[in-house]
């Protein structure tokens, strides 16, 4: 008998055969980071770290503000697709991919109050800035495609394409990082030339997208032009859900957003220090994203086929591995953070810093799989006003407790400030868990 078999259930393995391929191609994610990072890290001055740290800031604060373009594609597919709804199925995709569409215009119209009033909140070095501003003007111009790409991945998780996802990302990610090297370490771009490479695999990304979706339309049957978009009771839903969904995101990349701002006070090696360290929590968070996608998809399926025991297993399921990964990654980044540190920037400074300030990246992956989790249970079952209302509150403890550091000049107490924002995360939502547990079929939760 097969190792794997021996060890595993039946329903380990599928929830696995779900989860490892999204993993994997969601540390592709994080990989891009880090080559961005250290393409500019190599250069001869660190306000190139700290300008593609802010430039990035920025773009992850506008464009996630879309974020429910993938988060309510996802559960309200999956909820249609337990349904057996085809129709309303390509109806979810369509609705998203408008908004994106025109989001997208949206973000490329209003580039000129973006840039101005982050530099004003940030405010970080005279280099900084200028670099940052190099970065932004040139990737801005993806924003149409980045904001599509987050209605086809929310499609095919709802699809459980593990593989197209997969393909997908490696893909998409692996064009950026060579354009990464050639533009940056080719052509001597600097900033520009990563902002350029962006750009480029974004709108490469869309076209590939559309023909990983092509083998599902076809499977669901139906047509487009049959669609019906103006469903009113749908669209007031979609109008809801998007909206909790936009200030819970709002609120998550304020807390990033605060975490950088205040980086910046303590000046420019710590700045780069923390761009670097935070590579750490996107190799992290990517990976136990693999399982919070795994629940959202199962989760949101049970509840669109009103299964309570199908519901409460995939909730079980997921979490135990997640568990188990973040205790993995822990270790990983225990044993291998100095040379991850060291691949990541050759600026003595700023590696002596980021050494220093190691430890709270290592625990990350602990303090955040609770938080990661909770956000795939209630995204799938669409209990959306929850879900926003407790990370407001997480956000609100880690300003006040980032000030007091930033009050302390002490980079040790932000960075423990961001470790507790994370375990409120997963506190308040697990708290509020038993609540949304459907009763019986004909008593499932209303949102």
């Amino acid at each position: 008998m097969p190792i794997s078999r021996r060890w595993l259930g039946k329903g380990d393995r599928r929830v696995l055969a779900l989860t490892v391929p999204i993993i994997l191609s969601n540390a592709t994610v994080p990989l891009l980071g880090a080559v961005d990072t250290a393409v500019v890290g190599h250069l001869d001055s660190p306000h190139y770290i700290g300008a593609v740290a802010v430039g990035a800031l920025i773009f992850s604060y506008v464009f996630w503000s879309f974020g429910f373009l993938r988060m309510a594609t996802t559960g309200l597919a999956a909820q249609a697709s337990g349904r057996r709804d085809a129709q309303e199925v390509r109806a979810v995709f369509a609705r998203g991919a408008m908004i994106a569409v025109a989001g997208g215009a949206l973000v490329m119209l209003l580039q000129w109050p973006i840039i101005e009033l982050a530099m004003r909140l940030i405010a970080p070095t005279p280099d900084v800035e200028a670099a940052a501003r190099d970065y932004f003007h040139v990737r801005i111009w993806a924003s149409p495609a980045t904001l599509m790409q987050y209605c086809m991945l929310g499609w095919l998780l709802a699809m459980r394409d593990s593989r197209a996802v997969f393909i997908f990302q490696v893909v998409l990610n692996s064009l950026n990082i060579v354009l990464d090297i050639l533009f940056v370490q080719g052509f001597g771009w600097d900033v520009r030339g990563v902002a350029g490479a962006t750009v480029i695999a974004d709108y490469s990304g869309v076209i590939l997208g559309w023909f990983l979706m092509q083998p599902h339309l076809k499977r669901l049957g139906g047509r487009w032009r049959d669609v019906v978009l103006f469903d009113r009771i749908r669209l007031l839903r979609l109008m809801k859900v998007n909206g909790d969904i936009f200030i819970r995101t709002l609120a998550l990349t304020s807390a990033f957003a605060l975490f950088t701002t205040f980086s910046a006070r303590f000046g420019e090696v710590t700045l780069a220090a923390n761009a670097v360290l935070q590579n750490f929590l996107m190799f992290a968070s990517f990976a136990l994203d693999g399982f919070a996608h795994a629940a959202e998809t199962l989760v949101g399926q049970a509840y669109g086929a009103e299964r309570r025991k199908q519901f409460l297993w995939a909730v079980r399921k997921t979490t135990l591995w997640a568990g188990v990964s973040a205790f993995v990654m822990t270790l990983v980044f225990a044993l291998c953070g100095i040379p991850i540190i060291n691949g990541l920037t050759s600026i003595t400074e700023v590696r002596d810093a980021a050494y220093s300030f190691l430890p709270w990246a290592v625990v990350l992956p602990v303090t955040g799989v609770l938080g990661f989790q909770f956000d795939g249970v209630f995204l799938g079952a669409m209990q959306t006003r929850h879900w926003r209302n407790m990370m407001i509150c997480s956000v609100a403890v880690f300003a006040l407790l980032a000030w007091g550091a930033v009050a302390l000049q002490s980079n040790h107490a932000l960075w423990a400030a961001f470790n507790l924002f994370f375990l409120a995360r997963g506190f308040t939502l697990a708290v509020l868990f038993p609540s949304i547990i459907p009763r019986n079929a004909a008593g499932f939760v209303k949102n």
